[in-house]
């Protein structure tokens, strides 16, 4: 089986679904718990917006996840958490849909092969079944009894007048059995057909999801935001939604985005190639040229690493063509084919063309094991039109050629996500490996940006907030003109030049002409914005004489180059901002403490009272009157309302009835899936097997009761020992980082120093002086152009004081530091969880050599009390430095406290 550890934003993703599904019990809806959930993990409590046809606090959510991030691999690593933690039964029906036939088939392969990290994921939630449609119309009941089924599918497939569809509707001898000894309320449940009392209740697989109450996954949801997609979902009674995708509707229909990863996460974690490193060139065979020599130039900085050990690696030169029209000269596949054999000397063998005509990236799949990614395959260049093959995966692709402007917006997006794809998702030694690349034939370099971030946004779900950094010039002259890039950060001065005509601005086009103006006073053309090339050459034709026609070519040169005053950020500049870590020393070893499971603790739950709390009776007491009957409610108008899930609780009881285990399989089944690495199984298995016998003993908790709620029982147990560890944890914490001798177990050293990279800052929320309630304050020394936003008035007002004391010179630059976006931001392991101090400033040094960095967290006085272990970690980190770092908490805005650290 492929091992596959998960990135700290994945299991931050996995974490938040754990947490929203456990909420959805704990408080009074799944709508209520959405909310309450966003607060938690992001400080700000997203609105729920409920689907149209659905009952009304369904479990619906959306993970935002751009281009490159691994959606496949989370949702099947969801489907545990679904078991366990939103249905609380052993096995479920999955409804996985898929946008397109190919990626359906992509699917398919990936989830039904055992050696396949999607697999791996789905075996998490037990025994597993993956079926296509066909053989989902003809499962057992034994199937869905015994295994959690997996039925992939794509979305156009349930619609009612599609003739495949229609199948799904009818009754199917097959399904027969499905049907017997149901309740009333289940049949009550179920779809019919016929009129008046002729109506009968066909034996169709519809029914049978009715009846099993399926989870629905869908995959890449913005495509299935009609009507008529989530009527159909509606036909199958889900028991929730789950939607993933790069671009979430978030206005017409608008998805509950209960998790946004940026794609500053995904490249501090090496699973994408940033930034887009663009040249544009009118030329089109000199922009094919550069592309080649830049791919050769790739190619040898990979055979070198090679040569020291890294994987193998061959650059490909992803080439988007013209399509053919009759009677018109086009860059289409054969002529940009031509030119790479004729003209460059590009052998046929190492160019694949793959068209709706030409499938030639089939033929490599074909022909060599690892397709295009094998070693023995000798294509470095891939030709196309429209797009890809959906769900073709392609490793090694680092450059984008468009001949078409990026006007071909489908397909420019979907090759632009092959190129960020990072090979093997981990970081290349040289840095031009770790980018990507893109050469588009154009004259307006500005435009040309522009339209590749859309594409970022629009196709690879990168947040617009952090594209403008994200897209950079190959070359300084090009920098000059990508204003976007700079945005708020840079001066235009205008430039005025004497002319000895009137220019014709009549004949001038109007984007050209809304950058000058004339002056007949003074007979002189002032340019308030800059001029590209062609530009000035489309207003040179707007005078009459060659001195006119120099002066305004001088005039706008100068008005895209030292016309421009950039103000560049300390990340833009190069500079390196690191910050050392708390290191503990491990068996002789220092390693970087981020895992309170390394400290050395006795972890010994059997002294505990191993018996249930009062708490935990009542919470199985509650569940109970549930699943008898579900919950019903009064609404404002006096009607009786069903809750959704205790109603959905009562169905899969009925659906899934559980086998009368006695109390030694019983407790086997809670050990086994108690998640609990530190303990021995042994201890386990009889703290375990101890409170199952103290609950056995109470009053109306029978054998049977237990099964029934066994996994009610493991989240209580699971708690329970939750706690019990972080007990344990806590007095291990408290001897080693601050007993006798600690000084001999921990150190702060730059062995283990975090570094705040260039393009690794996503703030889940920005500061925009605009519109923020705290003010408008100009800062010019944070380390980024972006600043995650304040979570008071009182904190943004300590980041003005830092900032003004930058611009004296006391400090040399600050960052606002982010709280849970690991890869992008500072923190101190804590017993219990992880301290972020909100910024981190680096101080002025001598000769050449970094000042200490001093950590400052502001706590409002309501919460000083509660912050003590804050404190002590923040000041044992300073303490052990050696003058490296120091630690200031305010509070009552004592910026002396501040400027004390300054000296």
């Amino acid at each position: 089986m492929t091992t596959f550890a998960p990135k700290t934003y994945q299991q931050q993703v996995l974490d938040s679904v754990a947490a929203y599904f456990q909420a959805c019990h704990a408080l009074p809806s799944p709508s209520v718990a959405f909310t309450a959930t966003t607060e938690r993990l992001w400080g700000r409590g997203n609105p729920y917006h409920p689907l149209v046809g659905f009952p009304p606090d369904m479990p619906y959510f959306c993970l935002r996840v751009p281009t490159g991030g691994g959606k496949t691999w989370l949702a099947a690593k969801s489907v545990q958490l679904v078991n366990s933690h939103l249905l609380r039964c052993e096995h479920s029906v999955i409804l996985w849909l898929t946008p397109s036939k190919p990626i359906r088939e992509q699917t398919l392969k990936a989830l039904k092969d055992r050696g396949h990290p999607y697999h791996a994921a789905l075996r998490e939630a037990g025994p597993v079944t993956v079926l296509d449609l066909e053989e989902a119309k003809g499962v057992t009941r034994a199937t869905l009894d015994t295994s959690t089924t997996i039925i992939v599918a794509t979305r156009q497939a349930f619609q009612v007048e599609d003739e495949e569809s229609r199948k799904v509707y009818q009754s199917s001898g097959a399904l027969m059995h499905h049907f017997d000894h149901l309740s009333p309320a289940q049949r009550e449940a179920l779809l019919t057909e016929g009129e008046g009392g002729e109506r009968t209740t066909p034996y169709s697989l519809a029914n049978v999801l009715r009846l099993r109450r399926p989870f629905v996954i869908v995959d890449e949801a913005h495509n299935s935001r009609t009507e008529l997609a989530f009527d159909m979902l509606a036909r199958f009674r889900p028991s929730g939604v789950m939607e993933l995708t790069a671009t979430p509707d978030l206005t017409r229909t608008p998805s509950n985005v209960l998790h946004s990863v940026s794609a500053a996460e995904l490249k501090a974690e090496e699973m994408i190639k940033l930034p887009v490193v663009l040249e544009t060139e009118p030329n089109w065979q000199q922009c094919l040229a550069d592309a080649i020599a830049r791919r050769e130039a790739l190619q040898k900085l990979a055979d070198e690493e090679r040569r020291c050990g890294a994987p193998y690696l061959r650059p490909l030169v992803l080439i988007q063509a013209e399509p053919r029209r009759a009677g018109v000269e086009t860059l289409d596949v054969e002529r940009v084919k031509n030119e790479l054999i004729a003209n460059h000397g590009i052998p046929a063998s190492e160019i694949a063309v793959a068209t709706g005509e030409e499938k030639g990236l089939a033929q490599i799949d074909a022909d060599y094991k690892l397709g295009i990614a094998d070693p023995a395959c000798p294509v470095k260049f891939v030709i196309t039109q429209k797009a890809l093959a959906e769900g073709w995966d392609c490793p090694f692709a680092y450059i984008l050629v468009s001949m078409a402007e990026l006007k071909s917006a489908t397909a420019v997006e979907q090759l632009l996500g092959r190129v960020l794809r990072q090979p093997s998702a981990r970081q290349r030694q040289a840095k031009a490996l770790n980018q990507s690349y893109a050469f588009v034939v154009s004259r307006n370099f500005a435009e040309t940006a522009s339209a590749l971030r859309d594409r970022l946004v629009e196709g690879a779900g990168f947040e617009r907030r952090e594209v403008r950094e994200f897209v950079t010039a190959a070359l300084p002259q090009q920098a000059w003109l990508d204003l976007e890039s700079h945005a708020g950060r840079v001066v235009l001065h205008p430039v005025t030049v004497t002319l000895p005509e009137k220019p014709d601005l009549k004949q001038v086009p109007k984007p050209v002409r809304d950058k000058v103006s004339w002056d007949s006073t003074s007979n002189t053309l002032t340019l308030t914005a800059p001029l590209a090339v062609n530009e000035a050459e489309a207003l040179k034709a707007a005078v009459t004489s060659a001195a006119a026609a120099a002066a305004i070519e001088q005039a706008a040169e100068v008005s895209r180059t030292t016309a421009i005053e950039f103000f560049q950020t300390p990340a833009e500049r190069g500079e390196r901002f690191c910050v050392p870590q708390l290191a503990l020393r491990v068996q002789g070893e220092l390693q970087l403490f981020d895992d309170p499971e390394v400290l050395e603790y006795p972890w010994d739950i059997s002294p505990y009272d191993a018996a249930p709390t009062p708490d935990d009776l009542q919470a199985l007491g509650a569940a109970l009157k549930v699943s008898e009957g579900g919950e019903i409610d009064i609404d404002e108008g006096g009607r009786v309302v069903s809750r959704f899930l205790p109603e959905l609780q009562r169905d899969l009881g009925l659906a899934y009835r559980p086998e009368h285990w006695d109390e030694v399989r019983l407790a086997a089944w809670l050990c086994r899936n108690l998640p609990e690495p530190s303990l021995t199984h042994a201890n386990k298995q009889a703290f375990v097997a101890k409170w199952l016998t103290e609950l056995l003993r109470r009053e109306g908790f029978t054998l049977a009761r237990a099964n029934l709620q066994k996994f009610l029982i493991r989240n209580l147990l699971e708690a329970r020992i939750r706690e019990l560890r972080r007990q344990a944890v806590g007095r291990a914490y408290q001897q080693t980082l601050f007993g006798e001798g600690a000084a001999d177990r921990v150190a702060v050293t730059d062995q283990y120093a975090f570094e705040f990279h260039a393009q690794a800052y996503a703030p889940s929320r920005d500061y925009d002086g605009r519109t923020s309630p705290y003010g408008h304050f100009d800062f010019r020394k944070h380390f980024y152009g972006r600043i995650g936003d304040f979570d008071s008035k009182e904190e943004f007002e300590c980041a003005c004081q830092l900032d003004m004391w930058a611009q004296q010179g006391r400090i040399q630059f600050w960052v606002r530091n982010l709280v849970r976006r690991e890869g992008c931001s500072f923190f101190l392991q804590k017993a219990d969880g992880r301290f972020y101090p909100d910024f981190l400033c680096q101080l002025p040094g001598d000769a050449g050599q970094p000042g200490p960095v001093l950590a400052v967290e502001y706590k409002g006085a309501d919460r000083w009390a509660s912050a003590e272990d804050d404190r002590m970690i923040g000041g044992l980190w300073a303490s052990l430095s050696g003058g490296r770092c120091r630690f200031v908490m305010v509070k009552d805005r004592r910026w002396d406290w501040i400027e004390a650290e300054l000296i």
